[in-house]
């Protein structure tokens, strides 16, 4: 097998190709913990993950969105080897360093880092996100997409994976598919989070259905939609949204655990 992609709950995935091995958005809390969110804000765990941290691969990097509690825990910050490299926003990379993970890598927008494996590489590049509207912007952590390209020993881009992170539908991100027109699988954090009961700060059913027609992936995963109380948008809403778009047949949905094939432009569905 070429490579894979596992829905462990939330927005962590494991993802798997050409021998590199990446975590997104490590969250390792157990149904009934409480996620802090900033401002005394804290969110309970509805799911437990379907892996537990213990029981991971060696990890040769981290992906991470931004510095959330339901996206970077403390039972991540506990649990992973110091050692492994995490790449995040500017702001999260700083602070992470300052904790010990001395080897996180802060990305601006359009900028890029590559990992080497064994059978290819992975070049990271941020993308613009937008996590709240206006000024409500300026008091959440900033947050990050990434386009992932990994590439055989040829050199050539053999699978283009875009992960959203935790944004809204905004105009800033029309330009990600006008540098990435040809993208194999995204991954779409949804649930439509509120915080305080009604502000909006991710991707609800009908923006993500929007996101998804804006991005045109061959493929899309959803993720992140119903692992905590703050989600006020469930998966079927998202499926209406998708079914009404005509783009139903993009879709792919993951059961917690559950694992695809990877293979050179696609994800393999069984």
């Amino acid at each position: 097998m070429k490579g894979s992609l596992q829905f462990i709950g939330n927005a962590t995935t494991l993802i798997r190709y050409c021998g590199i091995t990446l975590l997104t958005d490590p969250n390792f809390l157990h149904q009934g913990q409480r996620a802090h969110l900033g401002y005394g804000l804290t969110s309970r765990r509805l799911h437990d993950p379907a892996v537990e941290i213990e029981d991971l691969p060696v990890i040769d990097a981290v992906i991470l969105s931004h510095l959330h509690g339901d996206h970077w825990d403390r039972v991540a910050r506990k649990n992973l080897d110091k050692d492994t490299p995490v790449i995040t926003t500017t702001s999260a990379a700083g602070k992470l360093r300052r904790r010990g993970f001395k080897r996180s890598v802060g990305l601006e927008n359009w900028q890029q880092h590559e990992l080497r494996g064994p059978g290819g590489t992975v070049t990271i590049t941020a993308l613009p996100a937008k996590h709240a509207p206006g000024p409500v912007a300026g008091l959440l952590p900033p947050v990050i997409g990434t386009m992932l390209e990994f590439c055989g020993p040829e050199g050539l881009v053999e699978l283009r994976m875009l992960i959203s992170g935790d944004t809204l539908l905004d105009r800033r991100l029309d330009s990600i598919p006008r540098r990435f027109p040809d993208i194999d699988l995204a991954l779409v954090h949804l649930g439509g989070t509120k915080l305080l009961g009604s502000l909006l700060v991710t991707m609800d059913g009908r923006q993500g259905a929007a996101w998804v027609d804006l991005m045109d992936p061959h493929a899309v995963v959803p993720i992140h939609y119903d692992d905590y109380t703050v989600f006020s948008s469930p998966l079927d809403d998202f499926r209406r949204h998708i079914e009404q778009a005509g783009l139903a047949d993009r879709v792919v949905y993951l059961e917690r655990g559950e694992t695809r094939e990877l293979a050179p432009h696609r994800l393999v569905r069984h």
